[in-house]
């Protein structure tokens, strides 16, 4: 077992879509940090789950559990809009101010069963149309490269999120200091806050760490604290990290070092080998 860091920061995001909000410790389970993507924007014409990928609008809104200690779908959630006003998950309002927010009849809706897989299923209105808006949200300059979006898995293919949850790879991402650093010598001129992409951890690195260390972690496990992660896919940027949230700027500059200097990459995705709880300053193992 090497040491590579601790635990800095514990993130997560009771809205898909949505600003989350920063935990002291939590509960780390097969389906991720308890209380993370319990609740989703479905688009009500389309009857589609959204994410901040197709309604970038959800990005400058902050929600929170209303119990620190959310442990079911149907925990109430209290949303942070634009102006200030918090609106609660329960309350009848909230899809009128969604709708308008987004400019699309939506609303808010909490995790289903499993087997109500045509919740979770994508829009399609022809063979083709669903997978020319999905590679547009990436927002790719001429000549950039993409992820291979032709040749996703089946189960990709038909659903918005994994079936019985609201994640769209795994139920876990992290990312570490080691890498926004590096990012910030290449472009110090950009506001590289980790709210732009969203992790569930952030790993301090320990000194003389440089550079996309986690990427060498690929199909390795790290342990935090007690649990146990195997790091299972890279994370490829699309164009919601350049958008504009509460106290961040747009920035699409960054996506493009992202792009080209990164291999479109930033942290790595992972499934939880062994569940339990995790707290700022566990220490993190990678073997």
């Amino acid at each position: 077992m090497l040491k590579v860091g601790t635990v800095k920061q514990i993130w997560r995001y009771p809205v898909k879509g949505m600003a989350g909000e920063q935990l002291e410790q939590g509960y780390l389970g097969e389906n991720g940090l308890t209380g993370d993507r319990i609740w989703a924007l479905q688009d009500t014409q389309r009857q589609e789950i959204q994410s901040c990928k197709f309604r970038p609008q959800l990005l400058r809104c902050s929600a929170k559990c209303r119990r620190g200690d959310a442990s079911g779908p149907d925990d109430q959630v209290d949303i942070t809009f634009p102006d200030g006003a918090v609106i609660g998950s329960d309350e009848p309002q909230v899809n009128q101010l969604l709708t308008l927010l987004t400019g699309f009849d939506s609303t808010l809706q909490p995790l289903k069963p499993i087997e109500e897989q045509d919740f979770y299923k994508r829009y399609k209105q022809d063979d083709h149309t669903w997978l020319e808006e999905l590679k547009a949200t990436f927002d790719r300059e001429p000549g950039e490269a993409l992820p291979d979006l032709d040749n996703l898995p089946e189960q990709a293919q038909e659903y918005v999120s994994l079936p019985g949850t609201f994640f769209l790879v795994t139920p876990f991402h992290l990312l570490t200091t080691a890498t926004l650093d590096y990012m910030k010598q290449l472009k110090p001129e950009s506001d590289w806050a980790v709210e732009r992409f969203r992790p569930n951890i952030v790993i301090e690195t320990l000194p003389g760490m440089e550079g996309l260390v986690e990427q060498a972690w690929l199909d390795k496990t790290i342990q935090i604290g007690q649990t146990y992660v195997q790091c299972c896919g890279t994370t490829p940027r699309c164009g919601a990290i350049t958008r504009q949230q509460r106290h961040i700027p747009t920035d699409t500059g960054m996506l493009r070092t992202i792009v080209k200097q990164a291999d479109q990459n930033l942290g790595v995705y992972g499934v939880i080998a062994e569940a339990g709880v995790i707290q700022i300053g566990d220490e993190v193992f990678v073997k």
